[in-house]
């Protein structure tokens, strides 16, 4: 019998998920990705809660923490970059594993190279389905059909643009932009902390990743200009502008911001679609529901890829029932993670400085009541 053939449009964290799972499942996946290889450096990303068990079902959480970040500790400054309080991120006993999103791509892509057919440097440009299928233009290859189409694009999904609508009618934006740029190996002291300094509407951290540190901006501007994603040099600026005042070692970050030809740059946002399905084609991962600032965007594209393939396995034949029930059981992970994203925001990057001293406020808290757990602990 001819396995059915499902297209899978990204290959970051959600699509050689999915095809790894697909094919174990009875499925012919092919992932298509429009960057000409894996995409390389980002951001650490926290793999954890739903996500450990599929990576642990998969066999990769091993390699996973052969990769991981030697982040330990969260050191907070003031506005002058003095030390306020140093907080514990993580433990050896600790489930959770933090590693580079690339790291993670990487090792994704591995486990699922040898089943799934990968085709990078092209896109799709037109979906036409019918009740027997979905006829796919690319941008590069031959037109083909399939029996399935997932769109595990990201946040700006092309796959949701063509069958669901503008980005404009899902992305909820917080008022937040967020840039990121890598940094010389040496510009840390230590690799084993990462350092946060806050200011009303911004925030500045260094992250000391695995191999590559990163400086992230988190803020709010006055008057938001209209986002150009190809515009480099008004991210560059807007980012300039913003840390103008800001003190630390705040000038030295933003001119690596400034000299680097492609850094990372965009309004932070949430996507809500009212369904993730249309006919034959289902969103998976920030294209279906992205989650800002939470840091869970990886373990949900993990665990939605997992629903997701389970569900086909378990309605054979029959796409719309597998895509509902996937669709409901995803939708009671990510949406108490997206009702919290508006409150963690503010906590995160303070509007003023009352409201950052209660951030700090919090954060002593915090300290103290892992500090008594940990002696706690100890003393058993």
């Amino acid at each position: 019998m001819k396995k059915p053939e499902v297209l899978i449009v990204g290959a970051g964290i959600a699509g050689p998920a999915l095809a790894y799972w697909l094919s174990r499942n009875g499925y012919r996946p092919t992932v298509v990705e429009h960057a000409r290889q894996l995409r390389s450096g980002g951001s650490a990303i926290v793999v954890k809660g739903p996500a450990v068990p599929v990576a642990n079902r998969m066999g990769i959480l091993p390699q996973l923490r052969e990769l991981a970040t030697r982040n330990r500790s969260l050191t907070l400054l003031d506005p002058g970059g003095r030390r306020i309080l140093q907080l514990p991120l993580t433990s050896d006993k600790a489930p959770t594993v933090e590693v580079t999103r690339a790291d993670l791509s990487e090792v994704l892509h591995r486990s699922a190279q040898t089943e799934a057919e990968f085709v990078f440097d092209d896109t799709v440009i037109a979906l036409d389905q019918d009740e027997g299928g979905v006829d796919v233009t690319f941008r590069r290859s031959t037109p083909q059909r399939f029996d399935l189409v997932v769109g595990a694009d990201g946040m700006h999904s092309t796959v949701r643009r063509l069958v669901f609508g503008p980005e404009w009618q899902f992305a909820n934006d917080l008022g937040l932009y967020g840039a990121t740029v890598p940094l010389a190996p040496d510009a840390v002291e230590d690799p084993t902390e990462m350092t946060m300094l806050t200011v009303p509407n911004r925030m500045l951290v260094l992250h000391p990743s695995r191999t590559t540190p990163l400086a992230i901006f988190t803020f709010r501007v006055a008057q938001p200009a209209p986002h150009d994603r190809k515009n480099i040099a008004l991210h560059k600026q807007t980012v300039a502008d913003a840390y103008a005042d800001v003190r630390w070692r705040a000038p030295e970050l933003v001119t690596a911001f400034l000299d680097h030809p492609a850094p990372y740059f965009d309004p932070l946002s949430t996507v809500r679609v009212p369904s993730w399905s249309r006919g034959r084609v289902v969103l998976l991962g920030d294209a279906a529901a992205a989650t800002a600032l939470l840091g869970d965007g990886s373990s949900m594209a993990m665990a939605g890829a997992y629903a997701l393939a389970e569900e086909l396995a378990a309605h054979p034949g029959d796409h719309a029932r597998a895509f509902a029930a996937y669709e409901s059981r995803l939708r009671r992970e990510v949406g108490p993670r997206q009702r919290r994203v508006g409150l963690l925001s503010g906590l995160m990057v303070p509007r003023t400085r009352p409201g950052l001293a209660v951030r700090n406020a919090v954060g002593r808290a915090v300290g103290r009541t892992n500090r008594i757990t940990s002696r706690e602990t100890a003393n058993r």
